[in-house]
Order: C-alpha cells, then sequence, then structure tokens
C-alpha cells in the first residue's frame, strides 16, 4: 500500500469513528433526559401556581429521596415552622448539589413554593429559597424548573 491510501485510511476510519461516538453519546444523553424532574413530567405536573405560599422556619432535616419510580434522586428538607413541620421538595440532587447557596439542619430560612398533597401528607414544591441575604431560585413563577432553563432560550 501507498503512504496515500494509508493517511486515507486512517482518516476515513478516524471520521467514521467520531461520527459514530457523537452519534452514541447523543443517543445516551437523550435516553437520561432530565431523570423525571422536567415541568411536563409527573412529578412537574404537582406544581401549581395557583397553590404558591410562603413559610418559614428553621430546617430540621436536609435528605434525599426519588419521588416517583423510576426518578432521579432529589433533595428535600423537613422544615419546622410556627404552624407544622412539613417536607419541602427542592430539586434533582445533581443540580442542587452545583448551587452556591447551600442548605443545611439548624438553618432559618423563608421557601416560596406551591402546596401539594404528597403520598397523603402536605409538601411543599419549593420555587424558592431565602437564607440570610441569598436567594436559592428553583422554578420560575409558572413552576418552570431552573435546571429546564436551556429549553426556554432555544
Amino acid at each position: 500500500m501507498t503512504m496515500k491510501k494509508i493517511a486515507t485510511a486512517v482518516m476515513i476510519l478516524g471520521v467514521s469513528t467520531l461520527l459514530l461516538t457523537t452519534d452514541a453519546l447523543a443517543q445516551g444523553f437523550r435516553w437520561r433526559g432530565g431523570g423525571g424532574w422536567g415541568a411536563g413530567g409527573q412529578y412537574g405536573r404537582l406544581y401549581d401556581p395557583k397553590t404558591v405560599e410562603t413559610v418559614s422556619g428553621e430546617v430540621t432535616a436536609v435528605q434525599e429521596m426519588t419521588p416517583f419510580k423510576g426518578m432521579g434522586r432529589g433533595v428535600h428538607l423537613m422544615l419546622k415552622t410556627d404552624k407544622e413541620t412539613i417536607s419541602v421538595h427542592l430539586g434533582p440532587v445533581w443540580y442542587i448539589e452545583r448551587q452556591d447557596t447551600k442548605i443545611a439542619a439548624g438553618d432559618k430560612i423563608e421557601v416560596k413554593g406551591s402546596r401539594v398533597t404528597y403520598e397523603g401528607k402536605p409538601a411543599i414544591i419549593a420555587a424558592e429559597i431565602h437564607k440570610g441575604g441569598e436567594v436559592l431560585m428553583l422554578r420560575d413563577a409558572t413552576g418552570i424548573p431552573m435546571w429546564a432553563g436551556w429549553r426556554r432560550s432555544q
């Protein structure tokens, strides 16, 4: 084989590998999606802008949970208010872990979110959390998650 044929064969092999890898990655990302945390999913549809309220209190626990079968892990906290102790759902673990505002047991916070019934008990799906001078934005006024923000720009 001539040097020119070898170079052409290597180039074709390289381009083919690149195309196959790109296609496989794209399919993998499509398959993973948002882990069931999108606004249109079963869980996302629980958020109702008509039931938004603001509560404040002390965080007694921060835990991971899986809201519905097949969803990715999420973060929720237990908030002790003057009237009740209520579960507050924040969002997917991968999103919450990447935020600058960290919430821990003992923190005094204010939560704005949609009051829902989850597993037969009252809960709040948080839209924003105020902690001192910090604000952790989780959803917009209509309930669209911030982690789905890339859709709004397209």
